[in-house]
């Protein structure tokens, strides 16, 4: 059975207000995007027997800003940051050293997210859910830089949100 432990960090205060019930929607979230690329994905780290750990960070936009200058050289911020640190590919090689396999992690900007909740009309919960989750796929190995990983990703995307109660976030692309 599948093991994951998540490290949850509230650094912006206003999320505790914005999302009261934030460590349970936390949760139903990943249960929902693990459960969904375990049964429609063959990656061998969802069958490891090893606890999977990842960090998330609930923070605001001057703590992405930074990060995603600093490592992404894009000097702005951005909705959510993912530093997945398992290679996919050399995890049979890799993957017996630790007894517990270190995913990354994903960082939330509070800020932005409520600037784009409210520009697309959606509540803070849908686009919540629907960072988490993309952050949660990249965590996985999922990537969007071709058009055609892109259209993967966002389909995975769409049926995690769908099985969530939440409306397709790419309505207005389809």
């Amino acid at each position: 059975m599948l093991q994951i432990e998540l490290n949850i960090s509230i650094e912006e205060p206003r999320w505790k207000k914005a999302i009261p019930d934030v460590f349970e929607v936390v949760q139903k979230v990943k249960n929902a995007t693990f459960e969904y690329v375990a049964d429609n994905e063959d990656i061998d780290i969802l069958s490891s027997a090893k606890p999977l750990l990842i960090n998330l960070c609930l923070s605001d936009d001057k703590h992405v800003h930074q990060l995603n200058r600093d490592f992404r050289n894009k000097d702005k911020p951005t909705n959510v940051l993912t530093f997945a640190n398992m290679d996919f590919a050399d995890f049979d090689a890799n993957g017996g050293v630790f007894d517990e396999i270190d995913l990354g992690n994903i960082i939330i900007a509070y800020e932005t997210m409520l600037k784009e909740a409210e520009t697309e009309n959606i509540t803070l919960y849908a686009h919540f859910c629907h960072l988490l989750t993309h952050g949660f796929l990249h965590i996985l190995g999922f990537d969007h830089i071709e058009d055609e990983e892109a259209k993967y990703m966002e389909s995975f995307e769409k049926n995690i949100l769908q099985n969530l109660g939440i409306e397709n976030p790419y309505q207005d692309e389809d």
